[in-house]
């Protein structure tokens, strides 16, 4: 079984460091690089394609809504042209980079509340989707299995990679439960976790009950307490189950 390892990537702006980039870059195959709205800018971008050059890590794109002071895990009240412009022109300048590095962009990811709404709300779906399509119909899309987005991207025949989640919470009805700081948690606890998901395709909710759980990705967030230690004991516990860490080939 071929399972993504995949991380947010690239979230310092200027003087204020947010993860270890250097050290978590070696032990994923995909990275999600933050555009400069929510999180990182030029230079950052810049040093975070460069790593993942280094290690031979797929790079995307992490467009979030413009709101740095909130880490775009704040919902903004924007149209769907506005959607549709911050998500092009946030792709648009992490291509750049990638291509100036000798590499292909490899994948979008909506960033936070981008993320959330974009599975809720139909019109904001087919915004990044169009986005996406229009930029290249060949880049994959990481989403959630739940969610509009989903079919809004089916629709657009755009490639979808389904992602599971290894340091957040799901509430009872499947959602992400999204918080302004990640909680810490063991290492132990996030891998057996994630094994559970990748194999069982189960994952206990916020509020103690069981619920079915599908995807071909594991996102760890390099922002998360100790996330140098989670990673590598995920990575570690896929492998002894069986599974290779590889992203899907373009």
């Amino acid at each position: 079984m071929n399972i993504d390892l995949n991380a947010d990537m690239g979230e310092s702006f200027g003087m204020y460091a947010m993860g270890n980039d250097d050290a978590f870059m070696k032990h994923i195959s995909s990275a999600n690089v933050a555009c400069g709205f929510h999180a990182g800018d030029s230079s950052v971008m810049r040093k975070t394609v460069g790593y993942a050059r280094r290690d031979g890590v797929q790079v995307g794109a992490h467009p979030g809504l413009p709101d740095l002071q909130g880490f775009g895990r704040r919902e903004m009240n924007l149209t769907v042209d506005e959607v549709y412009d911050i998500v092009v022109y946030q792709v648009g300048a992490l291509k750049a980079f990638a291509e100036a590095a000798g590499m292909k962009l490899h994948h979008v990811k909506p960033h936070g509340s981008l993320y959330g709404m974009a599975h809720r709300r139909e019109e904001i779906a087919q915004a990044v989707c169009r986005a996406v399509r229009d930029i290249d119909p060949r880049l994959f899309l990481y989403i959630m299995k739940k969610g509009v987005i989903g079919e809004a991207a089916q629709k657009m025949d755009l490639r979808c990679v389904y992602e599971l989640y290894a340091d957040l919470g799901y509430d009872a009805q499947g959602n992400l439960v999204i918080t302004r700081h990640h909680e810490a948690q063991t290492a132990a606890d996030v891998a057996r976790r994630v094994v559970r998901m990748v194999r069982e395709g189960r994952v206990r909710a916020t509020d103690g009950t069981e619920i079915g759980i599908e995807g071909n990705s594991v996102c760890v967030h390099s922002d998360t307490p100790g996330a140098v230690e989670i990673v590598q004991a995920v990575r570690q516990a896929l492998e002894e189950a069986g599974c290779q860490i590889a992203s899907p080939p373009l």
